[in-house]
């Protein structure tokens, strides 16, 4: 995603004329002249910073406290290919509730990995 990124932004940039002393204002007016599939890609690359940092978290987490299962693992790869078909989706042109889905789906994968963790941990910390 960070290279479709510069490969979509630096272009329609160009082609709107946007300076990127312009760009670099926080009135973020310039983002509408680009065009809206650019726009996804730059969300999306915004969007793989947030929930999956609490993933990250919860990988160290594991790997510290409790250690790995198979349960564990499945549910960590599930979210990953979860993730990465959201970041498909939303940059594509498929509607709002795909996004949606794709995203609940990951969502509910990573409240199931935490859990998992968060059992294993209170069953095995005594």
């Amino acid at each position: 995603m960070w290279l479709a990124l510069y490969v979509t932004r630096i272009p329609a940039m160009k082609a709107a004329r946007i300076h990127p002393e312009k760009a670099r204002n926080h009135d973020d007016t310039w983002k509408q002249k680009l065009p809206s599939r650019v726009r996804s890609v730059a969300e999306n690359y915004n969007h793989l910073h947030e929930q999956p940092t609490l993933f990250y978290a919860l990988m160290l987490t594991i790997a510290v406290t409790v250690g790995g299962s198979t349960v564990a693992s499945s549910l960590a790869w599930a979210y990953v290919a979860a993730r990465v078909l959201h970041s498909l989706v939303q940059v594509s042109t498929a509607p709002v509730v795909a996004r949606f889905f794709s995203f609940f789906i990951a969502s509910l994968l990573l409240i199931a990995l935490t859990g998992h963790t968060w059992w294993r941990w209170m069953t095995t910390a005594g």
